[in-house]
């Protein structure tokens, strides 16, 4: 696997595709690609935007119980995409015949021969919530976003842990569970409330963001 974050991807002989525009703009120069829907800011050319749906039956089964799923459109053509999400950093995988795996909400796009699927996350119950992830496989390109500056860290140099919110992507190959921490003392008092966090084991990372993400304002 190839990117900036492991300082291994070198932009000049980089496969092409996909590049940056600036730290948070995607740009993308391909026959067909599968982004987030309304992630287009601008295009030069001749290009066509489908609604892609939730992949299949057993992916919408997937995404109505558990909420966790991308929002696709599959764009056309011939020319250059500029793709963004809320001014978010934007960060580059090339996938070699593996797979990573991305919290919903912050995958932006990949290119069309790659395979995905909505997993959950080992010892979460479907009423957990933010405990299914997407998981991208195969060789080609992934294109994630991040709020605030992230960190990289190595799980197979101790145990690793993450909020659900805060983990923006991490190894396939990871063995991944739950961490419960909650003790009586959090519902009075000064209580932690980070009750739950997301468990890595094995050889591989974990990008973290510096944020749990935009606050969501409820409607009135």
């Amino acid at each position: 696997m190839r990117s900036s974050v492991f300082g291994n991807l070198d932009p000049q002989h980089a496969p092409p595709g996909f590049a940056l525009a600036n730290s948070k703009m995607l740009r993308v120069q391909l026959p067909e690609v599968l982004a987030r829907q309304g992630s287009m800011v601008a295009f030069q050319g001749q290009m066509t935007f489908d609604y892609e749906g939730s992949g299949g039956m057993g992916k919408l089964f997937k995404k109505v119980m558990t909420g966790e799923g991308v929002p696709l459109m599959r764009v056309r053509g011939q020319g250059s995409l500029y793709l963004a999400d809320n001014a978010d950093d934007i960060f580059l995988f090339y996938l070699e015949d593996e797979g990573i795996t991305v919290n919903g909400r912050n995958l932006l796009a990949f290119e069309p021969q790659l395979k995905w699927d909505i997993n959950r996350v080992q010892g979460a119950g479907v009423a957990a919530g933010g405990l299914f992830n997407t998981t991208v496989t195969g060789t080609g390109w992934v294109a994630v976003t991040a709020h605030g500056t992230p960190i990289t860290l190595d799980a197979g140099q101790a145990p690793t842990f993450a909020d659900g919110q805060s983990a923006v992507c991490w190894s396939a190959s990871l063995q991944v569970g739950v961490n419960r921490t909650f003790k009586a003392s959090a519902m009075i008092g000064r209580g932690s409330g980070e009750a739950m966090q997301l468990a890595f084991q094995g050889q591989g990372f974990v990008l973290v963001q510096a944020s749990e993400g935009p606050p969501v304002v409820s409607a009135s």
